[in-house]
């Protein structure tokens, strides 16, 4: 277990989180750009690295476990209103109830993500993870500031997000160990719903980043430059 990658899990979603008391104004602008390039980054490293990790066990089975995790991202974002992919819906406060739905699905998210991340040498998972985490916490924090809820109850609620995926990452990590378990038999399982929800998250993204589907030229600049990063990851590997 490397202690920076909880380091780096933990603080990417905090930060992400608490830029919303800096940050007034929405800018969506640089929000996309960020989302942009963490869509293509995702992506990459979804078909570089990780499927033909799984596919080489020889389980024609697995999926079966990508295409469930794809249909589970779907059935969470009914609750989060895609905040994964840092939407940011405004509400009126006569009709919006503190938002228990979008923080069980964020939280569930999260902790399935850091699940596969102690099995193995899987740096480019924990960058994916944690420069996907940025906006969605972005996106969390923007949503309870529009709740009117406190800023020490926000911070609170930010820091429960933000400790997900590492409480994942150490669950796995101790049934792998053999103290809870074994967690080899189940690891290409878990990295396989873990698959179909980073395919459905960062599809979504690379083609909701734009209007109408057109990328202008910084756009494309972020997302070739998340590919060329992944790229020299796989080659560099």
């Amino acid at each position: 277990m490397e202690i920076w990658e909880l380091i780096l899990l933990f603080s990417s979603a905090f930060l992400g989180g608490t830029g919303v008391f800096f940050f007034k104004k929405d800018n969506q602008n640089r929000l996309k750009l960020v989302l942009s390039f963490s869509g293509a980054y995702l992506f990459a490293i979804t078909i570089l690295h990780l499927m033909p990790d799984v596919y080489s066990s020889g389980d024609h089975q697995i999926g079966l476990f990508i295409l469930g995790g794809f249909l589970l991202q779907i059935v969470m974002e009914q609750f989060s209103e895609g905040i994964e992919h840092g939407h940011i819906h405004k509400h009126s406060h006569q009709h919006y109830v503190f938002p228990l739905g979008i923080m069980l699905s964020l939280c569930l998210h999260a902790f399935l993500e850091g699940m596969p991340l102690a099995q193995g040498q899987h740096n480019e998972l924990v960058f994916g993870i944690a420069l996907h985490h940025i906006p969605a916490a972005f996106a969390l924090g923007s949503v309870l500031m529009q709740n009117n809820l406190s800023k020490s109850y926000v911070l609170t609620l930010l820091v429960i997000f933000a400790l997900m995926s590492p409480l994942g990452y150490l669950l796995s990590y101790q049934i792998g160990q053999g103290s809870m378990g074994n967690i080899d038999i189940y690891f290409d399982n878990i990295m396989g719903v873990v698959i179909g929800i980073f395919l459905h998250i960062s599809t979504t993204i690379l083609f909701e980043s734009s209007v109408d589907h057109k990328f202008n030229l910084k756009k494309m600049a972020a997302v070739l430059m998340g590919v060329g990063i992944a790229l020299i990851g796989f080659f560099m590997h």
